[in-house]
């Protein structure tokens, strides 16, 4: 993790849920298959928060083997690129022209200042959505709310049910908030194709000096 999250960081892991939320995760990583990879849990939090632009806030790791490595939407480049990440390089096409990544992996957004954090940051193998109601929805929520107090002009591009339920703590006077269906083939047609939310990041990053995203 990056040293400007640790005074963050360090407060959440000592309050009341979070040690419950460990325990829960010691005993799910010693007796079943989850994913991400233990080390690679809180991988989103590698980004610097000083150098974040944009927030992309996803569901639950995929929760098929050797997909989820800490990165919301991404895969390791090795990997089949999956569903979700399909139609949201296809919205980049039709929205800015052509998306500049050859694989699953997102990596290079996330060099470029953009945090790829999911709304709960652990699953079962084959099971999804396992591990909501567990606390991570609490840790999301003070995360979202840090960024809101401690940043400006960020943009919160939140995707789906439990995404765009965050947006009640964000400021829309101060950051911009995006919000769609989620990229999913279940849901993509019901309004996330169209949104345009690439074009949009780079039109308002560009209006408050900052560098645009290489999507």
């Amino acid at each position: 993790m990056h040293n400007s999250w640790k005074p963050f960081l360090e407060a959440e892991f000592s309050k009341p849920y979070f040690l419950e939320l460990a325990e829960f995760l010691k005993s799910e990583y010693a007796k079943k298959t989850i994913y991400p990879p233990k080390p690679l849990v809180f991988r989103a939090f590698t980004t610097d928060l000083n150098a974040v632009k944009v927030v992309i806030l996803g569901q639950d790791p995929y929760h098929t083997p050797g997909a989820a490595h800490g990165l919301a939407f991404s895969v390791p480049s090795t990997e089949k690129i999956p569903p979700s990440l399909i139609n949201i390089y296809k919205e980049i096409d039709s929205d800015i022209g052509q998306h500049a990544n050859k694989s699953g992996s997102l990596k290079s957004w996330q060099e470029q200042g953009v945090l790829l954090l999911n709304n709960v940051l652990t699953v079962e193998a084959h099971k999804a959505g396992s591990h909501r109601g567990r606390g991570w929805e609490i840790f999301t929520e003070a995360v979202i709310k840090y960024l809101n107090d401690t940043r400006e002009n960020l943009v919160f591009i939140l995707w789906g049910r439990d995404a765009r339920a965050k947006k009640s703590l964000i400021d829309t006077h101060r950051h911009l908030v995006l919000e769609s269906a989620h990229p999913s083939p279940l849901s993509a047609h019901a309004g996330f194709f169209g949104s345009r939310p690439f074009s949009k990041t780079n039109a308002y990053l560009k209006e408050h000096g900052k560098t645009e995203i290489v999507w």
